[in-house]
Formats: C-alpha cells, structure tokens, sequence
C-alpha cells in the first residue's frame, strides 16, 4: 500500500502558532468565530436573495415608466413639443427631465450594495440608455437615454429603484453581535474565575505558601478544586509528618551522643581523638537532618531583598569563616521579594559544599531572559551529567564523583537547595565550570 505525503496545510497544525495560548483568549475565539461567521453567511445570502430581488423588482416598475417617456418623447413633432406632451405625466411619476439634456456616464460608489443591479436591469430594460448615474447624488439617480430629438437626460428618487438603507442590516447585525459578544463574555469571565483562583492557589502551593481558596463555579470545576485540596491536605500531611520525625530523630540522638562525649572525657587513650572525631561528624549529620526538616517548613515569609548586596554579604561571611569563596559577577537586580533566611541557607550549603569538595570557590548573581541565577562554582571533582539528577535527591552519597577525604557527609546539601528553590517557584541546575573545571550549580528563581 502506497502512503501519500502528509499535507501539513491539511491537518491544521500550523495554525497553533496563531492561536491564543491563555484559556481566556482561547474561549474568546471559540465563542466569536462562530458568531462571525454566522453573521456573515446570513447577511451575504439576505443581501443577494432579498435586497437584489427587491431591487430588479423596483427597477422593473421603473423601466416601464422610462419606456412610455421615451414613446411620447420620440412620438412628438420638435423637443419643444415632447416636453409639453410629458409635463402632465412627468409630476404624478416624481420624475425630473431635461431635454436635450447633458450626456450620462455609468458611475457607481463602491459601498453601493445593490448599484450594479439597477445599472444592469436599466441597462437591459431600455436599448438607447447610454448611462446610470449613482453617484453624484446618494438619494437620486440620474439616467441617460437617447431620442429622436437628441439625449434626454430624467432624474428620480433612490428609493424608487432599491430598498432603503440596506447596510442598516449589516449595522444591526454587527451591533448586536458585539452586544451578544460583551454579555458571553461577562458570563464567561464568571466562568473563568474559579479556574484562576484554583491556578494561583496551586501556583503558590508549589511555592511553599498556602492561600485560601473555596470552591466555586461549574460542577467539574469544583471537582477539581476538591481533588486540588485533597491532595493539598495530603501533602501537607507528609511533609508534617516527615518533619516532625526528623526533628524527633534528631532530638533524641542528641542525648547518646552527650553521653559519649562525656564518657569520651573520661578515657585517656591514642584513640580518643578519632572518636572524639566521630562524635562530632555524628553531630554535624544530625544537625543537617534538622537542617533539611526545617528546609520544608520554610516559615519565615516573604520579604524585599536586595539580591546584590546578599550577595555580596554571603561571599563575606564565607571569607571570615576562612573558606576560600571570591566574587564574580554580581548584577543589581534590584529589591525581590524572596524569604531571606531560607535563601540564605540555601546558598551557604551550596558554598559550604563548593570549599568542601574543592580548594576554591566563586559566587556570581546573573540576570537572563526571564530569570536570575545565583551560581556557585568551584574547581573540584565536579559531578558527572549522568548522576546530577540523582545528585539531588535526599540522601544521595556520589562516592564516585566526590572527595570523600574531605569528610563525611549525608547527601542533603544540594537536596536543601533544591527544595528551596522550588519552594521560591525556581530549580536548582548542575552543570560544568567552563574556567573552574569542577560543579557547577546554578540557583534559578523566576524573574
């Protein structure tokens, strides 16, 4: 079986790029493009089948009138006498009429509906016509005809031909479209509304804040508000619950590592500052698990921050702490409103992590096409593109890719950065140092 070529004019996929992307634009189009085209079908075919009927059918009637002129015209002696033989007709029949009179052109307006076909049944009701003139006055018309006695030229009202004011159809029509169009519209809004609310409130929950919302608008609407907030419910009850078992966790290890660090004291061994060491990893990993189980909570709000002059604050406080962070290139977006103690923690695990597994590290602010970056680099052993995804993910040890000589660690420092920059609608993103050569980490929030 041959298959043809697909067409790409016939399955309309390169209208999308023309169509609206928003709901509100797109439920617009589908409830104007039929009126229109309603509107359009309907006045075409009334125009063409009712007013041109009228319009032959009136101008029939006066070609018969302009026949029996040109009878009496043509059957008069001297123009003088045809003249003075029509008068008596001329005044009942509302016609004016020159004899001889100046020639007659064809002239037609372009916004004349129904012109060509007064001209054209004229034209064929009465041979010696040398002319229909629509133009020179919109309530009259001016026609040409050709006697024994030279061009009579004879003059009558619009009316007579054509029905009145024919585009007050197209005026009505198009006025109460709109008016349609304005009440559809104000019902759809009302409509829309609800789905706004539901689209704000689950954009907020992705960002770790939870706004009001109460169900409302149509039957499937409300069943999507009600899953919405079910699995809001949900969610918030995990993350609860992650949290409160962490903190438990360690809580409660706090106490056997106290008692180990006071029997630790009493022994005098070689090998007490090894597990003096121990005790102090084991206490760095449960501060870090605190660390992570308040990285969800995320309860300081939202505040106006000056994201260069915190730049510049972090890459200070990494210095006197005596780690090895300089400056790159620090833009001035200006005051965002961003939580400030979540942010901050945030960069100073990515910094803490950048001196760790390297000998040095920069901190940059950039601003892109719709965003901006924090980015930490650093000149370690980097992390392979294969593992980055994983890299994320809580708990996660690359044993491969990392110094384990540096220390101990539990796999949270990129995990709480990430969580935090989802929780301010942005991404964490890992990637190479191009003049460093080891990770490269980029902190992307929404401009």
């Amino acid at each position: 079986m041959v298959q043809l070529p697909k067409n790409r004019f016939l399955d309309f996929a390169w209208l999308k790029q023309f169509m609206p992307r928003g709901l509100y634009g797109r439920a617009a189009l589908i409830l104007i493009v039929p009126i229109v085209a309603l509107q359009l079908v309907v006045s075409v075919v009334f125009i063409q089948r009712h007013f041109n009927r009228i319009t032959v059918q009136m101008t029939s009637a006066v070609v018969l009138e302009l026949e029996y002129l040109l009878a009496e015209v043509n059957a008069s002696a001297t123009p003088a006498a045809a003249v003075q033989g029509v008068e008596q007709v001329i005044a009942p029949l509302a016609m004016q009429l020159d004899l001889p009179g100046a020639p007659v052109e064809t002239s037609i307006r372009l916004t004349d509906l129904t012109g060509q076909w007064v001209a054209r049944t004229l034209s064929a009701g009465l041979p010696t016509l040398t002319g229909v003139d629509l133009k020179s006055s919109r309530a009259g018309v001016v026609v040409g005809i050709n006697t024994k006695h030279g061009p009579m030229r004879v003059g009558f009202s619009r009316d007579r031909v054509s029905a009145s004011n024919p585009h007050q159809l197209l005026v009505l029509m198009v006025a109460t479209g709109v008016l349609m169009t304005l009440i559809a519209y104000l019902f759809l809004r009302n409509q829309l509304r609800p789905i706004r609310r539901l689209a704000r409130a689950a954009e907020a929950f992705g960002k770790g804040q939870v706004v009001p919302y109460k169900l409302a608008g149509a039957t499937e609407v409300r069943s999507a508000g009600k899953a919405f907030l079910d699995m809001r419910s949900r969610l918030e009850r995990q993350i609860e619950q992650r949290t409160l078992m962490l903190s438990g966790v360690s809580h409660d290890l706090r106490t056997p590592l106290t008692r180990l660090r006071l029997g630790l004291a009493m022994i005098d061994d070689d090998s007490r500052e090894d597990l003096e060491r121990d005790v102090d990893d084991m206490e760095r990993l449960v501060d870090r698990f605190l660390s992570f189980a308040r990285s969800d909570a995320l309860e300081d709000d939202p505040e106006p921050v000056d994201l260069a002059a915190l730049t510049r604050h972090l890459a200070d406080n990494a210095a006197r702490a005596g780690q090895n962070v300089t400056l790159g290139e620090v833009a001035d977006p200006g005051m965002r409103p961003l939580r400030r103690a979540a942010l901050e923690r945030a960069l100073e695990n990515l910094l803490g992590n950048a001196t760790r597994y390297g000998t040095h590290a920069r901190l940059s602010l950039v601003t892109g096409r719709g965003d901006l970056r924090f980015v930490v680099e650093d000149d370690g052993p980097g992390i392979p593109p294969d593992a980055r995804e994983e890299a994320l993910k809580p708990f996660a040890r690359l044993d491969k890719a990392r110094n384990q000589d540096k220390g101990s660690g539990v796999g949270l420092g990129l995990a709480i950065a990430s969580d935090i920059a989802r929780g301010h609608g942005g991404h964490l993103r890992l990637g190479e140092s191009a003049d460093l050569g080891g990770l490269k980490v980029e902190f992307v929030l929404p401009q």
